[in-house]
Parts: C-alpha cells; structure tokens; sequence
C-alpha cells in the first residue's frame, strides 16, 4: 500500500512540476501514462454517436491544457501550454481533423492555460505564467485585447470565465481573483478584483484556484482548488465567498469545470476522470455522483460540453515521452 501511495504522490508531483514547465530528470522522464489512442469506433470525429472519438493535434510538443467551444460554428480551440500556440477544429464537419489557429510565440502568447468563446464571438486565453490574459476574433484569429496583471515573482493565470458584466481569471499561484469589466460589448482593464486574504480560501504550496465557471445568470462563480478538492461558490455581486459543502468529498486535482445549470462536472487530473456534482439551488452544496472515464484520457485536465458530449483535452504533462499524437477525446456523456 505505501508503495501504491508513493507512486501516486510521484505522478502528481511530476503533473504539477510539467505543468509549471519545471525541468525533469531522468528518472522522470520514464513516468507515463501507457494508456493508448483510441480510435474512432463510429466513424469520423465529430459525428453523433455513443462511442469514443478523437481528435489529433499536430506537433510532438503541444502538452495540450484548455479548451473552448463555439456553439454558433461547431468550433473548438485547444491550447499548447508549451509554446502558446492554439489549434482549431470543428465537431460538425465530420474531418476530425485540427489547425493551427494562432502561432506560438506570437502577441506575447507563450503558453495557454484556460480558454472560453463569449456570446460577441470573442476568444479569451489564459496566459500561463507570463501573467496576461488575451482577447482575440474567434472567426479571423485577429487580436482585439492583451490584458495585463501587475508583476509578481510568481504567477499562472489559469483558468477564465466570461459573464454578460464581466470575464473573471483564476491565478494559481497569486491569491487573486483577477476581473475584466464588460460594458456595451467594450472590454476593460484587467483589475485584481478580489483578495482571498481572511476570506475560506487559503492558499498553500503548489497549484490553488483552478477551474472556474459562472450559474447561467452570472450571480455566482464556482471554482476548486487544486491541492486541497475544496469548491467554492463566490457571489460576483458582492464577493463573498462560501466553501460548497460535498458532504465530507473532496475534488482533489479538479481542473476545469464545466457548469450545466446546477449539475458540475469536474475533471480531476489524478486519478484521470470526470466527476460530475449535482448542486443545490443555491450552490452552497452539493452531492458528488459517480465519477467516470475512458481508456482514452491522458492526464484530463478539461473539458466542455456540445450536444450531449464531452471535449476532454488530454494534456499529458505528467510525461516527456508523450504518446503521439496528442488528442482531444470526445465522448459520450453517461
């Protein structure tokens, strides 16, 4: 059993070490997750169906981490952490196929975390560790906004949400809830609009705020903490924030959420699955249901939602020698 656990503690370790492109020695290199591709049983991806699909990403080093959905075009984006770079597909054109979208390296884009399409048609990106946050045409991959933070020794803006007044981004690192106010379809600047210091989030060592999403009325946020499981539901009025009461259960690892009226799903990086919550009315508790997977995730770390199906990015940072090519998988929700 102490075995067992060590190699558990080890994989997550060398997830959050990858994800924070930290170096890896030797001996980490060999740790991977042998699970293979798997291939389409039904045809193309993208058509309907109850089985896996997938979708390939093209490059050796992409270590996949966001992604985002369109629903006025069938579009998706999946975001390289390693270079910025951001790949487009599309889940009715029955290609399975994915593009670049935007180059790596280019507007300062040097890493992508969490992504999410607004109602304008706009693109809003995660940008890792450098700190800044950017807006681009979801149809033309033109750049309209790069947003920035005040500098800080250590940061990973990680994860965005976008409401009718507003976009909010989780920084892992920093405890901050940073804010973009949204009026008459113009964006402001990016404000640290809440302070987490004597509210119940506290943040420890490692990877804090994660996921995020908004109720559909925008009211409340949700959001989890990485390395302690703990959800929290913040009042976007009057920043307050409650712990979500899971009963005693915990979402430890829980990456992205995916918020569908009051059922959440989480995917959770270790033991690689997705957990979906059924909410109370006003989000302050919740049941956890049966968590589930497939043969095809490598190291989940989100997922969104068309149809009655799940986009789930398998980013493999747990490994320098990733299985290629690097995929999305795309299934059926149970």
């Amino acid at each position: 059993m102490k075995k067992r656990m060590l190699a558990v503690l080890l994989l997550l370790s060398l997830a959050v070490l990858e994800a924070c492109g930290a170096p890896q020695d030797s001996s980490e290199e060999n740790a991977s997750n042998d699970t293979p591709a798997r291939p389409s049983t039904t045809g193309p991806a993208g058509e309907q169906g109850t089985e896996t699909e997938s979708f390939a990403l093209p490059g050796e080093a992409v270590y996949p981490e966001g992604v985002a959905y369109d629903p006025s075009t069938g579009g998706f984006f999946i975001g390289s952490t390693r270079d910025g770079a951001v790949y487009r597909g599309n889940v009715r054109d029955g290609s399975g196929k994915t593009e670049v979208f935007l180059e790596g390296g280019a507007d300062g884009r040097r890493g992508v975390t969490g992504m999410k399409v607004d109602g304008e048609g706009r693109l809003w990106i995660s940008g890792r560790d450098s700190g800044r946050a950017f807006v681009y045409d979801a149809g033309s991959g033109d750049l309209i906004e790069v947003l920035d933070t005040p500098p800080a020794s250590s940061t990973l803006i990680n994860d965005v949400v976008v409401t009718e007044d507003a976009a909010y981004f989780t920084d892992s690192f920093r405890p901050t809830l940073f804010r973009v106010p949204l009026a008459q379809g113009g964006i402001g600047e990016m404000e640290p609009w809440l302070e987490f210091g004597g509210t119940p989030i506290r943040y420890r060592g490692g990877f804090n705020l994660n996921g995020i999403d908004a109720t559909e009325d925008g009211r409340f946020l949700i959001t989890v903490q990485f390395n302690t499981g703990r959800l929290y539901r913040i009042d976007a009025r009057t920043g307050r924030i409650t712990q979500v009461d899971l009963g005693g259960e915990l979402l430890r690892t829980g990456d992205g959420l995916l918020l569908e009226g009051r059922t959440l799903y989480a995917v959770r990086e270790a033991p690689g699955d997705v957990v979906p919550v059924r909410l109370s009315e006003d989000f302050t508790s919740g049941t956890v249901g049966d968590a589930f997977s497939d043969p095809s995730f490598r190291l989940p770390t989100t997922a969104a939602r068309y149809e009655d199906r799940l986009l789930v990015v398998n980013s493999q940072l747990n490994t320098a020698d990733p299985k290629l090519p690097f995929t999305v998988s795309d299934v059926p929700i149970p």
